[in-house]
């Protein structure tokens, strides 16, 4: 991951109500979730809510897919997982902190 995927994303999740959209759809994982779904859990209106969505797929950390007439928003597990990776590259000097070794991110 090179530093501006990783300032898009951060600049995504740098704002309340798209942070809270998407650990709602991290949450739910790869079944993901409709618009309806998150206006009825987290009360944003259907506007403002369309234009975080927007953002967040922007900065691909949401993936959309069309099911017959609904939208289904689920997370971007491998972006998510690289992020984190490239958080840590360099962690601790160069030597090892993490005793265990980190599973990959999967949603399920």
């Amino acid at each position: 991951m090179k530093n501006i995927d990783a300032i898009r994303v951060f600049l995504a999740l740098g704002q309340e109500s798209r942070l809270n959209i998407f650990r709602l759809i991290v949450q739910k994982g790869d079944g993901g979730v409709t618009p309806g779904e998150i206006v009825e859990k987290l009360g944003i209106p259907n506007a403002t809510l369309s234009f975080h969505l927007k953002e967040l797929v922007q900065a691909n950390l949401v993936l959309v897919e069309r099911q017959s007439r609904y939208l289904i928003y689920s997370p971007n597990a491998k972006l998510v997982e690289g992020l984190s990776n490239f958080l840590l590259e360099n962690c601790c000097g160069g030597q090892p902190c993490i005793t265990r070794k980190r599973k990959a991110v999967t949603c399920q």
